[in-house]
């Protein structure tokens, strides 16, 4: 296993003089903790099994970044290099739960039961905390885990998701995709790179043709257009592009530029494909917000489409407005909320990017289309 590396130094908590935390992880005055009104991000890693994904978190743990970062384990083993038994089963069944400190401050534990337990007992730790890393399972869909976290801004939550990142191996990710693409039982590689923010494409060392890894590039932009592909040699990537990503807040402007771009750069095959794809629809005409809310209700709740949506993407163009309005979806949970005001020099167009299984353009189009106001 390429996994195998040395583990952070690991102090048990209760073994720590005080509740100051070590000299060398002192808070810095901006952070969100420190600020005392901003929710904790939530970073949840992902990947199929052997990519690398406690590499990253070993990786993200032993750097000097200067946060205070916890590190929450939702399986039992030996990878994060911390004492295995951390959690236990009390009287009764009652969760009995040893948490873990790192030597450069960071925090970890073990999840059997409860995430929202957890991230609870994390929060009453906030004013020690600038991020939080949730590691998955190899054959965890991340999907029900953005359900959880993605929370609507007026609930003033304690945290918030961040992003999603997903490791791939780049040696037997081909493979893993053309082993599963005509599977009976969907593939977790898929689910995982459609659901991401972030694609580590991770193990490029043992990969000795550039093309091949070109190649793998555009299976997964294939896959999920949306997402920023980072390669990466045991998982050292810079963590600026990893952390604070903000990708789920109710005013993030990730890719609105490229969702403005009049070019039609992104996937817009009329092809019915039964494999995971990513396909882009546009319309100048503006939009009643109140029928765009309808339709994806219909599309993501009723799926009477046949369609199986799991992200999409988009700007509006709100009818009577003079605000850019961004869409934004994950599975059945999505949101609608205006961004900024229109530049003068903006094409004011709406477009929307879907990724998800069984997706068909035409009837993507031609449903949207009965959003529209006539101007």
């Amino acid at each position: 296993m390429e996994d195998d590396e040395d583990p952070p130094l690991a102090i048990r908590i209760e073994d720590i003089p005080g509740d100051s935390p070590p000299e060398a992880s002192s808070r810095r005055p901006d952070s969100p903790a420190a600020a005392g009104d901003s929710p904790v991000g939530v970073t949840v890693i992902t990947g199929y099994l052997g990519a690398g994904k406690s590499t990253l978190v070993n990786y993200i743990l032993n750097a000097r970044h200067g946060k205070r970062i916890a590190v929450i384990l939702n399986e039992f083993g030996e990878e994060i290099g911390v004492e295995r038994a951390m959690i236990n089963e009390g009287e009764g069944g009652a969760l009995v739960e040893e948490w873990v400190e790192l030597a450069n401050g960071c925090v970890c534990c073990t999840v059997k039961h409860s995430l929202v337990q957890a991230l609870e007992q994390l929060v009453q730790r906030k004013e020690r905390l600038d991020h939080i890393l949730l590691e998955t399972t190899g054959l965890a869909d991340p999907a029900p885990l953005a359900s959880v976290l993605w929370l609507d801004d007026q609930l003033e939550s304690e945290v918030r998701l961040d992003s999603i990142i997903t490791v791939v191996d780049a040696k037997n990710l081909k493979m893993q995709l053309d082993e599963h693409r005509n599977s009976t039982s969907f593939p977790e590689a898929f689910l995982q790179i459609a659901f991401a923010d972030v694609v580590i494409l991770n193990k490029i060392d043992l990969v000795s043709d550039r093309g091949h890894l070109e190649d793998l590039e555009t299976e997964i932009r294939n896959i999920n257009s949306l997402a920023t592909v980072i390669r990466s040699v045991k998982c050292q990537v810079d963590l600026l592009k990893l952390l604070d990503r903000q990708a789920y807040g109710a005013k993030n402007l990730a890719h609105l530029s490229e969702l403005l771009e009049d070019g039609k750069s992104l996937p817009s095959s009329s092809r019915h494909d039964h494999t995971v794809s990513n396909m882009c629809i546009y319309e100048l005409q503006p939009v009643d917000l109140t029928k765009v809310r309808l339709w994806l209700d219909d599309l993501l709740w009723e799926k009477s489409s046949n369609m199986d949506v799991y992200r999409c993407k988009g700007v509006l163009n709100v009818h009577s407005s003079n605000q850019l309005h961004t869409l934004q979806a994950v599975r059945e949970i999505y949101e609608v909320v205006p961004a900024r005001e229109w530049n003068q020099t903006e094409k004011k167009i709406n477009k929307i990017v879907f990724i998800g299984r069984n997706l068909d353009l035409n009837k993507l189009n031609d449903s949207f289309r009965g959003c529209t106001v006539t101007v």
